[in-house]
């Protein structure tokens, strides 16, 4: 779908306020609430704007403790990569993880309240998941940008 000013203008102020009512939203972007209501339709249903929902804040729910791990494993078969896979969307500590291509197999972001938390997640749930041979973990200090949202 290819985007003109008005397009990203909505989903810029979407991104901001994603309750914001239909009429503001038209008048924000300097059109009425009918050809608006339509672009965000075309939106939704092109994915383009794939959910709406509630950013909660980690801090306030007390999850302050941020620890990135390397994580290598012992087989990377197609089938050994899919297990992994399925076993790690369920741990739900974990905030993301990416396949890496480089000196090991995927990346996680796992969010904890404390050093002892995260201790029993790795423990527990994270050395558990299939084929995991062996794992490097780095401690985030201070978050310096965390943002999730895209600049358009």
């Amino acid at each position: 779908m290819k985007l003109d000013t008005t397009d990203r203008k909505i989903l810029t102020e979407l991104q901001a306020n994603a309750r914001l009512p239909m009429t503001e939203l038209a008048k924000r972007v300097g059109l009425s609430k009918t050809p608006v209501s339509l672009r965000v339709r075309q939106m939704e249903e092109a994915g383009l704007i794939v959910a709406y929902r509630a950013v909660l804040s980690p801090l306030k729910l007390g999850l302050s403790h941020v620890t990135y791990v390397e994580v290598r494993l012992s087989d990377t078969r197609e089938s050994a990569l899919r297990k992994f896979n399925e076993a790690v969307r369920q741990v739900p500590e974990i905030e993301e993880c990416y396949m890496i291509a480089g000196g090991f197999d995927y990346l996680v972001k796992v969010r904890a309240r404390d050093i002892s938390d995260y201790r029993r997640i790795m423990g527990d749930k994270i050395s558990a998941l299939p084929f995991v041979h062996s794992t490097s973990s780095y401690v985030a200090m201070e978050a310096v940008v965390e943002n999730s949202e895209i600049d358009l």
